[in-house]
């Protein structure tokens, strides 16, 4: 499959970016990622392997359609946990204080 990443042009085929990808231990998840051969990797990651630039050079939009295209699953950041929300006990003991320490 053609695509454009930083302005280039790519062929791109799924089993070679999954060959490219064999033996490259994925870096820890912070932004948009995708599923190869069942381990997780940052798009940034794949980009810089599959096109030989730097990352500054592409964004992860541009990675993440070329792949969706190739049919690799590709998930968005992940969301950060909801806070949770003090009980009506906490909130109360909050709003008097705590007992000063002797």
């Amino acid at each position: 499959m053609r695509c454009v990443i930083a302005r280039f042009p790519f062929d791109l085929v799924k089993s070679e970016v999954e060959h490219s990808m064999k033996g490259i231990k994925p870096e820890p998840v912070t932004d948009a990622s995708v599923t190869i051969n069942r381990r997780t990797y940052p798009v940034k990651q794949v980009g810089e392997v599959i096109t030989k630039q730097d990352r500054r050079d592409f964004s992860a939009g541009e990675v993440t359609r070329a792949l969706t295209r190739l049919g690799f699953t590709c998930h968005t950041t992940p969301a950060p946990a909801p806070a949770v929300a003090p009980t009506a006990l906490e909130a109360a003991s909050a709003l008097l204080g705590s007992p000063a320490a002797n």
